[in-house]
């Protein structure tokens, strides 16, 4: 299980630098899209850890809630839910502002640093 708690937590971290790439491109459907999924797989290795199973689910309130995840936590997973759907699907007719996609990276970043907290205890 640890390697694959590693490489969930690996995972993370890579697409949250590639939030920041494409943020810095301007590319900001990308870059909001990156950052949902670098909170997902952060909390997929935590849960991973805790329940020794992946759970195939992109909802990251549902995950930070199974996870007993402070408030604050489950608040930031709810920010970043919608970049989910919005950024994938076309006629969603979501126009990313860079103050906006600059908050859903340092929610994602937040989210990661709780996990790996969480991790060593």
């Amino acid at each position: 299980m640890k390697g694959e708690v590693e490489d969930w937590l690996k995972k993370a971290k890579n697409d949250l630098n590639a939030a920041k790439y494409n943020f810095d491109g301007k590319q900001y459907e990308v870059a909001a899209f990156l950052s949902q999924q670098a909170a997902e797989k952060a909390l997929k290795a935590f849960y991973v850890k805790k329940f020794k199973k992946l759970w195939k689910i992109h909802d990251l309130k549902i995950l930070a809630v199974e996870l007993k995840a402070p408030e604050h936590i489950v608040e930031l997973a709810i920010t970043l839910n919608p970049a989910y759907i919005t950024s994938r699907y076309p006629g969603m007719n979501v126009d990313y502002k860079a103050s906006e996609v600059k908050e859903l990276i340092v929610n994602a970043q937040k989210v990661i640093e709780w996990v790996e907290k969480s991790l060593l205890q």
